[in-house]
């Protein structure tokens, strides 16, 4: 398995833009699919966006698309997801995820590494 941790978060005004980061570690650490959730606190945890492992492919779910990026860099071992236009109600702990054969990217089953999260907090 590889180990993921976040970073970026943290708080912004709405209509603001944050820029969240996933570093990737262990054993073939570029060859992994990489999905991005987020979750509130009283909700389910919810899809946002994932990416290929060679980038060339990328899913966004409806709530993000549009308004996020999600690219990656194999050689620094980072995955990225840049959102724009942020509302309160994208306040939540956003985590990635990663998997040798994620296919779907949506579904949360497929991933088996887990990164810790890293909390955005959206103000009005």
């Amino acid at each position: 398995q590889v180990q993921l941790a976040e970073s970026g978060g943290g708080s912004v005004q709405a209509g603001g833009s944050v820029k969240l980061s996933c570093v990737a570690s262990g054993p073939s650490s570029s060859r992994y699919a990489v999905g991005w959730f987020r979750q509130a606190p009283g909700k389910e945890r919810e899809f946002l966006a994932g990416i290929s492992w060679n980038g060339v492919t990328t899913r966004y779910a409806p709530a993000s698309e549009g308004r996020s990026t999600v690219s990656r860099d194999n050689a620094k071992n980072l995955v990225y997801l840049q959102m724009n236009s942020l509302k309160p109600e994208d306040t939540a702990v956003y985590r990635c995820a990663a998997d040798l054969t994620a296919g779907n990217y949506g579904l949360p089953f497929e991933y088996t590494s887990w990164g810790q999260g890293t909390q955005v907090t959206v103000s009005s």
